[in-house]
């Protein structure tokens, strides 16, 4: 329901839904509704009491790695923990417990399939079992084995999943005997621990096996590898002396520090011999440790010592000449002479072991040089050596590696069953309460589903119906050619956006003679209600041409927000003025005055409001500007405020550019355009009142936004539209002339006024151009240079 401007309740407009007679008829077919939802929860109450009860069990068990530490490999005990588990190795282990391995122990050990819980077939098929194989709806038993058909029950009554954030497993059983559901469960959970003690021991006796095939080849291989070095070394004489050495090498060592000594001796004899021999030459006394430690220099140096004493002893009595002292002289000559003699076969003997240590030193370095070009030649042997000796080396190491792993692994493999990694926590009880079905929740859902769609086939049934003309109501369709955006706007979702109220009932004028009156469009059934279309404003407009519409303009003066909002209604009852404007464009071309080529030149205001209250260019005006100075807002409003006077009139401002002195009094501060545009208010919020005429204004709005984008914009057609079918007069205050598409300015304002100040303005002949070729031609008026301000306004405009 909508709400008129006097208050009282109107009917509801073509296209909207109302709620009171949707309740009417859902009243009215109400046991259309009930009895159907009382069958069915009848129906669902027996069906579920019929259903034989299923039971359910749970087990769960913890996943946690409980291999001992001491049964690991020596290789894994200083590793990091294994028993961590991932969400991967939790789902692994779900799909173990789901695995067709552990199913067919856990049946084979319960004998499930002897059951008829788990082989229909065993009792036979029901009837509803029967009906829903021939629809297609179930598999048919009768061609599936007895295995299928009972794993086909067990994963039916089955869950298990990993709880989260956890390393827990949940297992759930469902059975039709509570007994058997705990006992399935726990069956499964010790099954599931057997299966993973089984593996471990398949695992180590895999591995025992390998093992023993591998180490029988390690060994065949390692002597092979052993005796193969051995013939090499015993080829290439490349025996391994002291210290893991070879011959060679070991012989090259020696004979260097042989070498060595043999130098060190020859220069210390040399050296001997040479200081010996200088002191004999300078006669000096012979001090050194090869004299002194000769016995035979020390008794002749006694002796000669003594016959010293004994000549001292004849000094004291005799004379030099006395024989006695001259054999005393005589024989310590012959002592001195003999130590000289002894010395200097010293020094021969020195001076000979010198030569001789030469010699060998000689010799030696020969020999060196001998074994220093075998072991050059040998050195390709000796890597070939290496070679072979490290592979029996790494084959060596690998086969002990492999010994000490057999060795663990039939240790472990002897200790008959190691522990499981996981281990159940919580062993399945038997239940006593039915876990299928949930009698009450399945009543309530059939039943609230029941009566959902019955209201909703009813709803359906109704709306259809109301929304089909009834016989006689459809009019005959006229031709008439529609602007482009006419079936964008009654296809699109803009006019949903519109906030308004009752429509104003035009004021009633004479048609001229000859002239057919216009047929009234035929009212439109909603919901049982008779609603009226809105008749057209074209033909009357431009048949009376200044006709009286006094009374309502007065009446829009009053709530400027209904008078507008008035024009929103359904896509079906819109009337297209475009053939009265035809008319009006063509009349006032014909009694129009002179002007130049292409367009009318006026010179005032007064003419220009005169031709438009007229009708010579239609109801829908464009007023276009050749810069952007304020001149085209001046001289819209200015026209607005005249017309406001006989007639109901809109001034929508399209330009961005400034308003001046008047922005305050047409509303240039409140929400306008762009701002219905986008969303952000309302149809009737975006009307505003002139202060000083009766003229309502459309400001441009206060968000920034592209003229074209404006233009473009589906809602923004849709307002000029509603604003046409509601004024007298729509102006469009369009600003510079190149700031728009005039095309698209056209097909909305078939009318058009081009401000300009001069008409022997470059631009001016520039824009008539432009607008002649956009649609406009002769129709367009030209305002040159006239006083851009209406007469001073009447006092009812107060």
């Amino acid at each position: 329901m909508s709400i008129g401007t006097s208050g009282d309740p109107v009917a509801p407009r073509v296209g909207e839904l109302d709620m009171r007679a949707i309740g009417r008829a859902l009243w009215r077919r109400k046991w259309l509704i009930i009895l159907p939802t009382l069958v069915v929860a009848l129906a669902a109450t027996v069906a579920v009491n019929l259903l034989t009860p299923r039971y359910k069990s749970e087990a769960r068990i913890l996943y946690e790695g409980r291999e001992n530490v001491f049964l690991r490999p020596e290789a894994d005990r200083a590793g990091v923990d294994r028993t961590a588990a991932d969400q991967e190795a939790m789902a692994s282990q779900v799909q173990l417990i789901l695995s067709r391995e552990l199913a067919s122990q856990v049946i084979a050990e319960l004998r499930l399939a002897e059951r008829p819980e788990f082989d229909p077939l065993i009792e036979g098929l029901s009837p509803l079992k029967r009906a829903t194989v021939a629809l297609g709806i179930s598999r048919d038993p009768y061609r599936m084995t007895p295995e299928e058909r009972v794993l086909d029950a067990w994963y039916e009554r089955l869950t298990a999943y990993a709880v989260d954030k956890s390393r827990v497993i949940t297992l759930e059983f469902q059975s039709f005997d509570p007994l058997l559901a705990a006992r399935v469960a726990n069956a499964i959970a010790q099954g599931y621990l057997k299966l993973q003690q089984g593996t471990k021991q398949e695992e180590t006796q895999a591995a025992s096996r390998w093992l023993a095939g591998e180490i029988e080849r390690l060994r065949r291989e390692v002597a092979e590898a052993e005796a193969r070095v051995e013939d090499f070394r015993s080829r290439s004489n490349l025996f391994v002396g002291t210290n893991n050495t070879t011959l060679s090498n070991q012989q090259l060592g020696e004979f260097n520090t042989q070498l060595g000594a043999a130098r060190a001796r020859k220069a210390d004899l040399e050296t001997r011999a040479r200081l010996l021999r200088d002191m004999l030459r300078r006669g000096d006394a012979i001090e050194a440790s090869e004299i002194v430690n000769s016995e035979f220099i020390r008794r002749l140096s006694e002796q000669r010592v003594a016959l010293r004493a004994q000549l001292a002893e004849q000094y004291s009595t005799l004379l030099d000449n006395h024989p006695r002292i001259k054999e005393l002289k005589a024989q310590i000559s012959d002592y001195d002479r003999q130590i000289r003699s002894e010395v200097e076969k010293l020094v021969r003997t020195l001076e000979n072991d010198a030569r001789e240590a030469a010699e060998r030193v000689t010799k030696l370095g020969a020999e060196l040089d001998t074994l220093k070009r075998q072991a050059a030649t040998s050195n390709e042997d000796d890597v070939r050596l290496r070679a072979l000796e490290r592979d029996a080396k790494s084959k060596r190491d690998l086969l002990e590696s492999y010994l000490g792993k057999y060795r663990e692994a039939t240790a472990r493999e002897s200790i008959g069953s190691a522990p499981a990694d996981a281990r159940v926590i919580s062993r399945a009880i038997v239940s006593n309460t039915p876990f299928f079905p949930k009698k009450l929740p399945m009543v309530l859902v059939a039943t609230l589903a029941t009566f959902a769609v019955f209201t909703g086939l009813v709803t359906a049934g109704e709306l259809l119906r109301a929304g089909a003309p009834e016989r006689g109501e459809l009019p005959e369709p006229a031709e008439r050619s529609e602007p482009r955006w006419a079936t964008a706007y009654h296809d699109g979702p803009a006019a949903e956006t519109m906030r308004v109220a009752a429509p104003r009932e035009p004021a009633q004028v004479a048609a001229p003679a000859g002239a057919e009156a216009p047929a009234e469009p035929p009212a439109r059934r909603l919901f049982g209600r008779l609603t009226p279309a809105l008749p057209s404003f074209g033909g009357a407009r431009a048949a009376a041409g200044t006709g009286t519409v006094a009374e309502t303009a007065e009446s829009g003066t009053e709530t400027s927000a209904g008078a507008a909002a008035s024009s929103a209604v359904a896509p079906s009852s819109m009337v297209d003025p475009s053939p009265a404007i035809a008319i009006d464009t063509a009349a006032g071309i014909a009694a129009g005055g002179t002007g130049e080529a292409g367009g009318v030149t006026l010179s005032s205001i007064d003419e220009l409001a005169s031709r438009l209250r007229d009708g010579a260019v239609g109801r829908q005006v464009a007023v276009f500007g050749t810069a952007p100075d304020g001149r085209t807002t001046q001289a819209a409003i200015a026209v607005a405020r005249l017309l406001s006077r006989d007639s109901l009139v809109v001034l929508v401002r399209l330009g961005s550019e400034p308003a001046g002195a008047i922005g305050p009094l047409i509303g240039g501060d409140g929400p306008g355009v762009t701002d219905m545009v986008r969303g952000e208010a309302t149809f009737g919020e975006i009307i505003a009142r002139d202060k000083l005429s009766r003229a309502h204004v459309v400001p441009r709005g206060r968000g920034e936004a592209d003229t074209a984008a404006l233009l473009a914009s589906l809602r923004f057609v849709t307002m000029i539209d509603a604003l046409a079918r509601t004024y007298d007069h729509v102006l469009i205050d369009v600003g510079t002339f190149e700031a728009v598409a005039c095309d698209q300015m056209a097909e909305l304002a078939p009318g058009g006024v081009l401000v300009v100040p001069d008409t022997t303005d470059p631009i001016a002949e520039v824009a008539q151009t432009r607008l002649a070729g956009a649609g406009y031609g002769d129709g367009l008026i030209v305002l040159a240079g006239a006083p851009l301000t209406a007469p001073t306004p009447h006092t009812e405009a107060a």
